[in-house]
């Protein structure tokens, strides 16, 4: 038996991941040991191996070997063609990065130790200065607190996770900055690399000017993904995806304010700085993939050069 360098789960959530993911407690260590086994023998993948990470892609898969295989490759193979988002600014002390977590543009929801609901993600899509910043960057400091959900947050990795799109403020600068085949593709990413499940986008707060337009955007995603997308102009609409016990003050919650927020969040990011300088160097290197030995995958959506060549999502 392998010793397993990972938190236990609470039983509420542990209920969860035996009935819904397969998980069989005394076998996730040598599950873990299985896919790490299979990683280090791969001659093109260049990646973290630490059992909270793999831990991820297997409860992501419902502990399917060949599938966590699949979906880790996938991880590392798919983000070299977003270049925009994954490059050598995702790092925990760019002062872009910085400066985006301090503005508020992007936040974390806390919840309840005894949640086990989906973790939440508000990305306020029309409060930063489009002139400062371009919607890639927000888009690549979401991308890191992804991964570190993958290291930390149990209800993240088993019950998923919604993202919601706050258009609150949105001028149409900010819509031709919101790059719709951006997000098109780094959805596509979200749903066959990140192990963790994505449940839902909500667009809240849209002016209803451009509501229709909104709804629009739907047909840039695949079908399964458009069926978890939300479009509304009601300023309400936040309390149909999350609690007020859950929301700051600002969005009409009581859970302290934005700011407390983005301060959690930085002294987070901070405690990962180390890894995302490694990560820096994780990857594929093409030429050493051999193609025979692979995974096998029908509905891939990104070939062995990492390209959107097929988009079939299972």
């Amino acid at each position: 038996m392998c010793t397993l360098r990972i938190r236990p789960l609470k039983p509420a959530l542990q209920m969860i991941a035996v009935q819904e993911l397969n998980e069989v407690p005394h076998r996730v260590a040598d599950d873990v040991e299985a896919l790490r086994d299979w990683v280090v023998r791969q001659p093109h993948l260049r990646g973290c191996t630490e059992d909270q990470f793999l831990l991820a892609f297997l409860r992501g898969t419902k502990f399917s070997l060949e599938r966590a295989k699949q979906k880790y490759d996938r991880f590392y193979t798919l983000q070299a063609s977003i270049p925009e988002v994954f490059n050598e600014r995702r790092l925990a002390t760019d002062p872009l990065v910085l400066d985006i977590i301090r503005s508020g543009i992007l936040l974390r929801i806390p919840q309840h130790e005894d949640d086990t609901g989906p973790c939440v993600t508000i990305i306020r899509a029309g409060s930063y200065d489009t002139s400062k910043y371009k919607f890639q960057d927000i888009i690549r400091v979401g991308s890191m607190f992804g991964e570190i959900m993958m290291f930390e947050d149990e209800n993240a990795t088993i019950s998923g996770y919604v993202e919601i799109m706050d258009m609150k403020g949105i001028t149409g600068t900010h819509l031709f900055a919101l790059q719709p085949e951006l997000l098109r593709k780094f959805s596509a990413y979200a749903d066959e690399a990140m192990p963790t499940r994505q449940k839902g986008i909500h667009f809240i707060n849209v002016p209803p000017a451009f509501e229709a337009g909104f709804n629009t955007l739907k047909s840039f995603f695949p079908a399964k993904i458009k069926s978890r997308i939300s479009v509304s102009s009601q300023p309400d609409a936040i309390f149909n995806i999350v609690s007020p016990d859950y929301l700051p003050l600002e969005y009409g919650g009581n859970h302290g304010v934005m700011e407390d927020i983005s301060h959690a969040m930085e002294t987070k990011l901070s405690a990962y700085a180390q890894y995302f300088l490694a990560s820096q160097h994780f990857g594929t290197v093409e030429k050493f993939r051999d193609v025979n030995s692979q995974p096998q995958d029908k509905c891939c959506t990104f070939g062995a050069v990492g390209s959107f060549r097929k988009l079939e999502i299972d």
